[in-house]
């Protein structure tokens, strides 16, 4: 088998024209067992689960547990073990939320939201991460400034990994129809009006009108979470 794990031997521009079953496809057929995907279990991350599990059967599927997930969250990971006879790998702060609260003082998330997600998410994401030749993320263009550039297959600098965004250019609206055609189980949460879900203390349900990412982080300028504001470099044209 031909493992890519260099930036130099990703496939060209070409990729970029392959659809999500495709990259998915590629990526497993190329790295299985050393990839996985990172999921907080929106409805995106539901997709590419099905997707995942149609296409070749099995994929490794992580979570990073913050300890501040809602009780749907909890209970919808608990749903997709027994929906599709998987074992969900979750990676957990090095401190709990009482032991982050003596070291840092309470309601960190509120006065430095930034460290509070490096605590909880981006450390974590480096243990998971480790021992692995590729990782599936669920995030899209349309999503926030940061993710508009992020590449189908990509090579992430920061992990000496290759990244792949295989819902890149979907739209919303294609992943929730994807969820109908296929009743792929989400978050109820979603129904109640948040169309995007993270922690308990960061999230709110969106009001008519506002984008669809206003509920995280309101109030605060802050976007991302810090897992995708990475050195990613797109795919280039052979030579």
């Amino acid at each position: 088998m031909n493992l890519v794990t260099t930036e130099a031997n990703l496939p060209g521009v070409e990729s970029e024209s392959w659809s999500a079953e495709e990259v998915l496809e590629w990526g497993l057929a190329q790295f299985q067992p050393r990839i996985a995907l990172a999921s907080a279990f929106g409805a995106e991350g539901m997709v590419l689960i099905d997707m995942g599990l149609r296409l070749h059967g099995g994929i490794r599927v992580f979570t990073l547990d913050t300890g501040f997930f809602f009780p749907e969250t909890y209970e919808l990971i608990d749903r997709i073990e027994k929906h599709y006879g998987i074992a969900v790998e979750r990676y957990y702060p090095a401190l709990t939320p009482d032991a982050q609260a003596r070291a840092f003082g309470d309601g960190l998330w509120s006065r430095d939201p930034d460290l509070c997600c490096r605590l909880r998410k981006v450390e974590p994401l480096k243990r998971a991460l480790k021992g692995l030749r590729a990782w599936v993320t669920a995030i899209r263009r349309d999503q926030t400034r940061a993710r508009a550039a992020s590449p189908k297959v990509g090579w992430d600098g920061e992990y000496g990994l290759v990244k792949l965004n295989p819902l890149a250019d979907w739209t919303h609206e294609q992943v929730w129809a994807y969820v109908r055609r296929h009743n792929v189980p989400y978050n109820p949460l979603h129904d109640r009006n948040y169309p995007s879900i993270g922690c308990t203390h960061c999230t709110r349900p969106v009001q008519p009108g506002e984008d669809l990412r206003a509920g995280r982080w309101p109030g605060l300028a802050k976007t991302e979470c810090g897992l995708h504001v990475r050195t990613v470099t797109a795919p280039q044209v052979a030579g």
